[in-house]
């Protein structure tokens, strides 16, 4: 995979793996399509070919809430993650990641034809917290809205048919 921290999934996906939990791709802005959502990508722990996106929100207060009241019931919260992208306040969804392929991914390049990218910091946070819910999710909690498991079977059966 290309040394790019930001992604953008093809329209391919959804028709790959159609499911209701995901985050919907191309949101329409004047009547022009834009790449929405954006996805923070991080590789697998056993299959590198697969990588963990975790998408991005710019609607920070909204998440903002929902982790907040996370904290007052659970003491933390992991499912979502706050830092800057591109100078702008950013809400991580990890509660929304989902895994996918090289294939399917495109890479976020600013209009200066520049990898968008984040602190080292951040995506060290980012990653540990997903990697911590996966943990979970693995223990069959239901922490991750899409059906991730069945995903990554499926992305596994493509790489090792």
């Amino acid at each position: 995979m290309r040394q790019i921290q930001f992604y953008f999934i093809s329209d391919q996906y959804y028709v790959d793996f159609p499911d209701d939990k995901l985050m919907r791709n191309r949101e329409s802005i004047d009547g022009e399509k834009h790449n929405r959502p954006c996805f923070f990508a991080f590789p697998d722990s056993n299959i590198p070919e697969i990588y963990w996106i975790i998408p991005i929100s710019s609607k920070y207060e909204k998440y903002k809430k929902i982790a907040d009241d996370k904290i007052s019931k659970y003491g933390f919260c992991n499912t979502i993650r706050f830092g800057m992208v591109l100078g702008r306040d950013t809400a991580f969804l990890i509660q929304n990641m989902c895994p996918a392929t090289d294939k399917y991914l495109e890479p976020y390049i600013d209009k200066n034809s520049n990898p968008v990218r984040v602190d080292d910091r951040l995506a060290k946070d980012v990653e540990e917290n997903a990697r911590k819910v996966l943990a979970i999710a693995k223990r069959g909690a239901k922490v991750v809205f899409p059906d991730i498991f069945s995903i990554y079977d499926k992305l596994k059966k493509q790489i090792y048919p």
